[in-house]
């Protein structure tokens, strides 16, 4: 009889199981055989062992079933259901499960950094030629927990990413690989410590380098919180997850512009999720992820040991392929991986192979992964880079890079060594003399003939330029050159100031607000939006802009139901291809590269082209050692509509940004507007150099998502650049006024003192 039981009530957890998947729906008589359970479980003791068998067999036989059916006909929501299941797998549970051993770092359960956020040094063991091989790891990775609040849902705060980006570090020092597990909604959206956008920013910086093999594992990954922990070099997912750039109900909030407070429409949901092509099969054929690790039917769940034996051989696997990728020896090796890549689930590689790597494996390493991660996102626009598009192009960019490499790494490099040693021979020279001369000096000293000192003279910004001759020029140069007025000062009217209660503004006389005074109320200094035609046109040199890569156009990959249409909307309001334009540009006559997002191009979201180009612009500011200005005129974040070929675009131009960085380069970011979500949490939150106009928001989640995932309102200056300023996450505020003296400034006095054109 006590048999028995454990089988109905196992029967019953299937029942629950199912219920759950659609959603609580009376489906296939579910609610039906949920009232035979519980009739069980009342009369289990009046019924005969033979009569209650029976029951239980005829129930198990009706849930077989009706799996079955579920499994063959499963919908995108079905699956992000599955993952969001209390019996689903989780972290710890592969922990207990997949490693032999294991240690948490950080804390542990609700004495923890961050309890959504596990760190733990694990071992894993191996038999090959029937000899164990233990080895350490590093797992880190979000733990959903199986109903405790404390993990909040797998949604991390800032401080939880700081956790693993410091575990990171260690396993790099350690030189241990690092296995990744994504169960992420996304990651929680607070601004306070080190802030939700710039911590995500600075793990995927740190991740485009760590010198040593890094493997993940995807079961739920949403968004920015998905890739915090998602720059790996081999990316697997579980054949019932989901990898978005957003929640199916996000979505769906958005496209169906639900109010704040009202219920989205269930079917809007289940749209959405198809819509997104969310699952593992849609990701592994746009290719952001490498490998699909198949799961029973209906999805693993916490106790299907099958399941954690078949992950066990796919994570030692990745790993093994992920070295003899990069090993000097490993032709035999990696094709016997290839060979066996059918092989049973529960059966292990019998390789051996070592994970520790030399200085020229390391140097591999992050080649590939560079090229893996530039390339991501390519089949998501039309049209080829300028770079790319012939031969005689391909060939101008490789000479390009001899020539600049020779002028300016080579050539400079030289010239400055000699100074530095003529320097330092005068210096020495200068102390000789002094010692020589100082009884000299001390004659005349005590006779009163000393010569007065001429005073010091510092060396400071002067704002008068770059060594260029200034004859024949305005009188300041750096003045805003004035040659363009917003259409905006064509309405005959007066506007109030917002700040005209606190501070006693004026109503302001439109010609003038948006003629003479640019945008910005004389009394307080709110700063009035502005159309980006007056950024192109009055802080640079006249003339000076050159647009590159406009053949670049933004598509509907996913075949995004509707978009088609709004994206032609947005390239006929514009005249222009994609969201980011890209120019050459000069300030003062110094030459610069600028990546802009603007307005007016489906918001400044981010998708396949709009990173492409940032791209293309990181690679020919690092080529012709120019500054590189990304001016956010304003961005929404990432386009859902592209969904994970859009998400990608954050590790994709992060790299970019790292290696021009690396390469010297000196990279500015300043945001206006309303600059927010995937691109802050990435490409422009990793900036060393980051600014804001007067009166923009800068943020990594808006007002209305923020109260919807943390149950608390904001206040309204919550993602004001002053908030940001004393946060740390920027580094100065400009007034629109002296936007041009400040680019002027900055270019003159940060980055390094080796750039071209210091």
């Amino acid at each position: 009889m006590k048999e028995l039981l454990k089988q109905l009530v196992k029967i019953e957890e299937r029942i629950n199981y199912l219920l759950q998947i659609k959603d609580f729906s009376n489906w296939g008589n579910l609610d039906g055989f949920k009232k035979t359970c519980d009739y069980l479980k009342e009369e289990i003791y009046d019924l005969s062992e033979e009569r209650l068998a029976a029951e239980i067999r005829k129930l198990h036989e009706s849930i077989s079933f009706l799996e079955e059916r579920a499994e063959e006909h499963l919908t995108p929501l079905e699956r992000v259901r599955i993952v969001r299941s209390s019996q689903r797998f989780s972290l710890k549970d592969i922990l207990e499960n997949v490693y032999e051993d294991y240690t948490e770092l950080g804390g542990e359960d609700d004495a923890n950094v961050d309890p959504a956020m596990i760190c733990a040094k694990a071992t894993i063991t191996r038999r090959i030629k029937n000899k164990p091989y233990t080895a350490s790891v590093m797992v880190i990775g979000q733990e959903t927990g199986h109903g405790e609040e404390f993990r909040n849902g797998g949604s991390c705060k800032p401080q939880g990413n700081e956790k693993a980006l410091r575990y990171m570090k260690v396993a790099e020092t350690e030189g241990i690989p690092i296995h990744f597990y994504i169960f992420t909604p996304g990651s929680y959206p607070i601004e306070e410590g080190s802030g939700a956008a710039q911590q995500i920013a600075r793990n995927i910086y740190t991740m485009t380098k760590l010198r040593i093999p890094m493997i993940s594992m995807i079961s739920e990954g949403g968004s920015g919180g998905a890739e915090a922990i998602g720059l790996t070099d081999y990316r697997v997912m579980a054949s019932h997850g989901y990898y978005s750039v957003i929640s199916p109900e996000g979505a769906a909030a958005i496209e169906g512009k639900i109010r704040e407070g009202s219920k989205v429409p269930k079917e809007l949901i289940e749209v959405c999720a198809d819509r997104l092509k969310l699952t593992a099969k849609n990701n592994l054929k746009n290719g952001t992820i490498d490998r699909i690790i198949y799961e029973p039917p209906l999805g693993a769940r916490r106790d299907d040991f099958a399941f954690f034996a078949k992950l066990r051989a796919e994570m030692l696997r990745a790993t093994d392929k992920v070295v003899l990728s990069v090993k000097n020896f490993s032709a035999l090796r990696t094709y016997e991986i290839r060979r066996k890549k059918h092989q049973p689930a529960s059966e292990e590689t019998q390789l051996e192979v070592a994970w520790d790597l030399n200085k020229e494996e390391i140097k591999r390493l992050l080649s590939l992964r560079s090229k893996k991660y530039l390339a991501m996102g390519r089949n998501g626009f039309t049209g080829v880079p300028e770079a790319e598009e012939s031969m005689y192009n391909l060939a101008k960019v490789k000479t390009e890079k001899v020539y600049y490499t020779l002028r300016y790494d080579i050539m400079k490099n030289h010239k400055r060594q000699v100074r530095k040693v003529i320097t330092d021979v005068s210096g020495e020279g200068s102390v000789m003399l002094r010692r020589i001369t100082e009884p000299i000096n001390a004659f005349i000293d005590l006779w009163g003939k000393k010569k007065k000192e001429k005073p010091q003279r510092l060396i400071t910004y002067s704002g008068g330029g770059n060594g260029h001759d200034h004859q024949n020029r305005r009188a300041d140069p750096l003045e805003l050159t004035d040659t363009y007025t917003s259409p905006l000062a064509n309405k005959d009217r007066t506007v109030t100031c917002p700040n005209s209660e606190k501070y006693g503004c004026k109503d302001l006389w439109i010609p003038d607000l948006y003629g003479e005074f640019a945008g910005v109320c004389e009394t307080c200094g709110h700063h009035f939006p502005l159309e980006h035609q007056w950024y192109l046109q009055n802080i640079f040199d006249a003339g000076s802009i050159k647009q590159f890569n406009t053949d670049i156009t933004s598509g509907n990959p996913l075949n995004y139901t509707g978009f088609t249409v709004r994206l032609q909307g947005a390239k006929n309001k514009t005249g222009r291809r994609s969201g980011n334009m890209t120019f050459h540009a000069q300030i003062d006559g110094i030459k610069i590269i600028v990546a802009m997002l603007y307005s007016d191009f489906r918001n400044g979201t981010v998708g396949s082209a709009e990173g492409e180009k940032f791209v293309q612009a990181c690679a020919l500011a690092k080529r012709k050692k120019r500054p590189l200005l990304a001016y956010i005129h304003t961005t929404g974040g990432i386009r859902i509509q592209e969904g994970t070929l859009g998400v990608t675009q954050m590790p994709k131009c992060t790299m970019a940004v790292r290696e021009y960085i690396d390469g010297g380069g000196l990279y500015l970011v300043v945001y206006d507007n309303n600059s927010y979500a995937g691109p802050l949490a990435s490409f422009l939150g990793c900036s060393p150099y980051q600014f804001a106009i007067r009166s923009s928001r800068v943020g990594f989640a808006g007002p209305r998502v923020i109260r919807e995932t943390t149950g608390s309102a904001i206040p309204p200056d919550y993602h004001s650049a002053r908030n940001a300023l004393k946060r740390g996450h920027i580094q100065g505020i400009w007034d629109r006024r002296e936007f041009r003296k400040n680019l002027h400034k900055a270019l003159l006095t940060m980055g390094s003192p080796s750039l071209y054109y210091r």
